[in-house]
């Protein structure tokens, strides 16, 4: 006999979480791309939501820690992605070009889907990059490089050191590719 996993069903308070946290994020892309990053306000976010100011504090402090849940949801977005193109890769060569083809592909479409009306020279607040989901796109490159280095497809170097290096050149092109438009 087979056994099956139990889950206990979710219940309404859990589900009105997810619906709040998710109002409050899918209002601040909106106000994020209309208004930028720089012009906007909590109370902006709160008034596109019908969400109460208290129940906004409830899961965010402020405007910052809403772009960082921002870029935590894309970074876990993200992170099957990087593993097709892992799955894909051939040698480390393929595997550092579908990567870095993969992530300016998912830039492009971010900022088609909410930052599109953004003020091309607006500063965009430095992110947090020790957020889980952050963390978790930063091991699954340090991983695959380690991979493809055992496998005998790279030459033996720190996987640590080349894989903040390789993220640091993608976010840097990627910014610099989106001041273009």
């Amino acid at each position: 006999m087979s056994q099956v996993a139990y889950l206990p069903p979710v219940g309404k308070r859990e589900r009105t979480k997810v619906a709040n946290r998710q109002a409050i994020l899918d209002a601040a892309r909106e106000v994020f791309g209309e208004l930028g990053y720089e012009a906007a306000t909590v109370r902006d976010i709160i008034r596109r939501t019908d969400l109460a100011s208290g129940t906004f504090y409830n899961y965010y402090r402020s405007k910052e820690e809403v772009f960082e849940a921002l870029a935590d949801d894309g970074a876990r977005r993200f992170r099957p992605k990087l593993r097709e193109q892992f799955e894909a890769a051939t040698d480390f060569a393929s595997y550092l070009r579908g990567a870095m083809q993969a992530y300016f592909q998912f830039l492009a479409d971010e900022h088609e889907t909410w930052q599109a009306r953004r003020p091309i020279n607006e500063r965009v607040p430095h992110m947090r990059v020790d957020t889980p989901e952050m963390e978790r796109v930063f091991e699954e490159v340090r991983d695959s490089f380690a991979i493809i280095m055992e496998r005998g497809d790279a030459p033996r170097v720190d996987a640590d050191y080349l894989a903040v290096s390789a993220i640091a050149v993608a976010r840097e092109v990627g910014g610099r590719m989106l001041q273009r438009r």
